[in-house]
């Protein structure tokens, strides 16, 4: 899909809610300086006290924490259009780390033209709006790693991608691009490599999804949510992801 970089922040905007003429005009008016960068790559350390927001245009990144003994826990995937760490605008220092995943393009927005977005009510709504959302998949995910069994987990979180990337036009009759390693869906789940590689494999047997290099199909949607026991209304999408069953 060959989207300019300032559409792929638009349509996630839009995902979020409606804008104006103004503050449409107002996005369109920024100034990016692009940079790319090759995958698993540290974009912001915990500890750090960013003067930017960092915009995700391609690509896939991730936020993560790390133990004493260099055990990863992802904490969330970002996808084009997000802003990977707007709460710092506000909290200052981060409490966590952002790292590439893919190769991406990037784009910093320094925190001064935040404050300006701020200043139109409907537009610091939207920015709120996408932070609360974010917590709202970390709640899922605390329930994901807690209480689901390996299965479900790995096929809610495919669900959760492809209804996020399909909400923002990256993903289209249940195929997208996902360029994400069994290690890191992994480090999502709490779950070994190994473990994952047979719910992937099972998953696969039922002609659930199909996956071939970076390319994920939901071949059965509805039987892959049943699996997942997924229900996408936390994710508050106003774009409904029109994903087609691709059983043949």
């Amino acid at each position: 899909m060959d989207l300019q970089p300032l559409d792929v922040l638009l349509r996630k905007l839009d995902s979020l809610g409606p804008l104006t003429a103004a503050e449409r005009d107002l996005v369109d008016d920024l100034v990016l300086h692009i940079r790319e960068v090759g995958p698993d790559q540290d974009l912001a350390r915990e500890g750090d006290r960013p003067g930017h927001c960092i915009l995700l245009l391609e690509g896939f990144c991730c936020r993560y924490k790390t133990l004493a003994d260099g055990r990863r826990q992802i904490l969330s995937f970002g996808i084009a259009g997000d802003f990977l760490d707007l709460p710092g605008f506000i909290l200052t220092q981060l409490d966590h780390s952002i790292a590439t995943l893919s190769e991406a393009k990037l784009a910093y927005v320094p925190h001064a033209v935040i404050g300006e977005w701020t200043q139109h009510p409907n537009l610091a709504r939207l920015l709120w709006r996408d932070t609360l959302i974010d917590g709202a998949i970390y709640r899922e995910w605390v329930l994901n790693v807690g209480r689901r069994t390996a299965y479900q987990r790995v096929a809610h979180l495919l669900c959760e991608l492809a209804t996020r990337l399909q909400a923002v036009g990256l993903a289209r009759n249940g195929t997208c691009d996902l360029p994400i390693t069994q290690g890191e869906l992994a480090d999502a789940t709490g779950l070994s490599t190994v473990h994952v590689n047979r719910v992937v494999q099972e998953l696969r047997r039922e002609r659930l999804i199909e996956l071939r290099g970076r390319t994920f199909t939901a071949r059965d949607w509805e039987g892959l949510k049943e699996a997942a026991g997924f229900e996408p209304d936390y994710l508050y999408a106003r774009v409904a992801p029109a994903l087609q069953d691709q059983t043949r």
